[in-house]
C-alpha cells in the first residue's frame, strides 16, 4: 500500500456516529481533566517528600520511580515500598502527610475502623 492512500484513509474515530462525540471537550470536562491532574501532581510531590532525606539505593530507586509515575495508579502501587522505606516514629511526619494525600486521591483506600495505627 503506497503512502500517499494511507494518509487518504480516515482514521477510525471517524467512523463513529457523530453522537458519540457529542460533548468532547466542554468546559466542564477540561476543568475536571486539570483538577485531577493537578491532584496527582500534589500527591507525586507528597511521595517525593516523604522520601527525600532518605539515604541509600533503595531510596534513590524508590525516587526514580516516583518522577517516572505518570498516572496515579503508578503511586498507588508504590505505596507499600514508601512505607516500609519510612520506618519508626522519626518518619511520623512524612507517614501522616503520604497517607492524607493517598486518602485525598484514593478515597476508598482505608477501612474505617475507628482506632489509629500505633506506629
Amino acid at each position: 500500500m503506497s503512502l500517499g492512500r494511507r494518509m487518504n484513509e480516515a482514521s477510525p474515530r471517524h467512523h463513529q456516529p457523530r453522537s458519540a462525540l457529542t460533548g468532547i471537550g466542554l468546559p466542564e470536562d477540561r476543568q475536571a481533566r486539570i483538577a485531577a491532574r493537578r491532584a496527582f501532581v500534589n500527591l507525586k510531590r507528597t511521595y517525593l517528600a516523604a522520601v527525600e532525606s532518605l539515604p541509600g539505593p533503595r531510596a534513590d530507586w524508590l525516587r526514580f520511580q516516583i518522577r517516572h509515575a505518570a498516572e496515579p495508579a503508578d503511586l498507588w502501587l508504590l505505596r507499600a515500598a514508601v512505607f516500609a522505606a519510612l520506618p519508626g516514629r522519626e518518619h511520623g511526619a512524612e507517614r501522616d502527610s503520604l497517607q492524607r494525600g493517598i486518602d485525598s486521591m484514593f478515597p476508598s483506600s482505608r477501612f474505617n475502623s475507628g482506632f489509629a495505627p500505633l506506629f
